[in-house]
């Protein structure tokens, strides 16, 4: 039986634009873009392991508004139940210390990248709905 594995992503919108980031070539999934975010630790909540996960991860605080969608999407190493919520960053820029890169694109532009598949779905709801700030 394989492991479930509970994490949140966070669809960053800024300007218009929505930040990606690349997952480090030694990672799991190693060079493919996601949303960033991370493992929900016993006793949180989604929005609370997305704080966390944020700050940890970019050094940034984010708002989290309403969740964008939720997919369960099996690997070989397990079973990802992805939560993405939308975000406004409140303090802080996003820098890099987990993943390789980060870029801010359009809504129109975010097909153009090799999503971890687990996100696509969100990637699908995203551009077929305006951005709510």
């Amino acid at each position: 039986m394989k492991k479930n594995i509970n994490v949140v992503g966070a669809v960053i919108v800024q300007d218009g634009r929505i930040l990606c980031a690349q997952r480090g070539e030694n990672s799991s999934l190693a060079l493919k873009w996601e949303f960033p975010g991370g493992k929900i630790e016993a006793g949180e909540t989604p929005q609370e392991a997305l704080r966390r996960e944020i700050f940890e991860e970019m050094n940034c605080t984010v708002e989290i508004g309403k969740q964008v969608e939720y997919t369960a999407h099996e690997y070989d190493f397990g079973i990802v139940h992805l939560t993405t919520f939308y975000c406004k960053l409140i303090a802080g820029t996003p820098t890099l210390t987990e993943h390789a890169s980060i870029e801010w694109l359009h809504v129109a532009e975010l097909d153009s990248l090799d999503w971890a598949p687990a996100d696509i779905p969100a990637i699908n709801k995203i551009m077929d709905q305006p951005l709510p700030f």
